[in-house]
C-alpha cells in the first residue's frame, strides 16, 4: 500500500468527434509525462464525445470500439492508470454515461454508471435532459489504484450528498469527480459543493472538467466551467486550473494527510443515522 499517489487532473474542450478529442487527449498526456511520472490520470466527463446539439442522436461505444485500442496502448506506454471520466457506453445491452478505467497493463473495464442524470431548466437556457438517452446507474462503485480505494462520481451526482456518505462509511481515500459544469451553475456552486464533499467524507476529491467553448463539427456549441481543482480532506483546494481551455496540473496526495484529519475529527464513531 503505497503513501503516496501522483495523480494528473486532465481539463479537456472536447466536441462531438472522436478522433479530434483523442489527439488532444494524446497531446495532454505527452505534456503530461513530459515532466512527471503520474500513477492516475483523470479525464473528464464527456472526454471521448460531447453532444453540442441537444436531441442529437448519440450512437454510444462498445469496447470494441477502435478509441480503445489507442488509449490501452497509452495506458501502458506511460505505465498508468487512466481513467475516462465518462462517455456514452453499452453495458449489458443499455446505454449509459459510464466511466472506464484503463490500467497499466491495457485492460480496459467499464466502472461507474452515472446514478443522477442531468435533466434541468436553467432560466433562459435550452433544457438539457441526460434521461432520454440515458439509463441510470443503479450504485456507486470503488476502484483501487496502488491500495489507494477511490469513490467514483459524476458531475450532477456532486449534489446529492447521501451518495457521497456511502462513500465515506467505506472509508476512501479519494473520490473521483469529473464533470462538464455549465458556466451558470459552476460559477455558483461547483468549487462550495466539491469542498463540502471532501469535508465530508475525509477524502481527497479529484475533478477533473470540461472547459471552454466547444464548437461542434456539424454546428451546435456549448460553454463549460472548467476550474478543474483537487481538494485534500480538510476542506482546502489544492491545486486549481482557473483557465478556460485545455490543460493538465499533476499534484501528490498523501495518506498521513487523510489520517490527520480523521483523527482530529473521528466522525465514523460520531455517525448516528442508518444507512438508507
Amino acid at each position: 500500500m503505497s503513501s503516496e499517489l501522483v495523480v494528473a487532473v486532465v481539463q479537456m474542450t472536447s466536441i462531438d468527434d472522436v478522433d479530434t478529442n483523442l489527439m488532444q487527449m494524446e497531446a495532454l498526456l505527452e505534456e503530461t509525462f513530459k515532466s512527471s511520472q503520474p500513477r492516475l490520470v483523470s479525464f473528464p466527463e464527456n472526454c471521448l464525445y460531447l453532444r453540442l446539439i441537444e436531441g442529437q442522436k448519440i450512437e454510444g461505444f462498445t469496447l470494441s470500439h477502435p478509441a480503445f485500442v489507442q488509449l490501452s496502448a497509452w495506458a501502458k506506454k506511460y505505465n498508468t492508470y487512466l481513467h475516462l471520466g465518462s462517455l456514452p457506453l453499452y453495458v449489458d445491452g443499455h446505454l449509459y454515461n459510464s466511466s472506464v478505467l484503463i490500467s497499466p497493463e491495457g485492460v480496459v473495464q467499464p466502472t461507474y454508471q452515472k446514478m443522477h442524470l442531468f435533466d434541468i431548466q436553467l432560466e433562459g437556457q435550452t433544457p438539457i435532459r441526460e434521461s432520454d438517452v440515458f439509463r441510470h446507474g443503479q450504485k456507486p462503485h470503488l476502484i483501487e489504484v496502488d491500495g489507494w480505494r477511490i469513490g467514483e462520481a459524476i458531475c450532477y451526482d456532486v449534489r446529492f450528498a447521501e451518495l457521497f456518505s456511502q462513500y465515506a462509511r467505506k472509508e476512501v481515500d479519494v473520490i473521483l469527480l469529473p464533470a462538464a459544469f455549465l458556466v451558470k451553475t459552476g460559477e455558483a456552486h461547483w468549487e462550495i459543493l466539491l469542498r463540502a464533499r471532501a469535508i465530508e467524507s475525509q477524502s481527497y476529491v479529484i475533478a477533473s472538467a470540461q472547459a471552454g467553448t466547444h464548437r461542434g463539427i456539424n454546428g451546435g456549441t456549448r460553454e463549460t466551467y472548467g476550474h478543474s481543482l483537487v481538494i485534500e480532506p480538510w476542506g482546502s483546494v489544492v491545486v486549481q486550473l482557473e483557465k478556460s481551455r485545455p490543460g493538465v496540473v499533476v499534484t501528490t496526495l498523501r495518506r498521513e494527510q487523510i489520517e490527520k484529519v480523521r483523527k482530529q475529527i473521528p466522525m465514523k464513531f460520531h455517525r448516528r443515522l442508518p444507512v438508507a
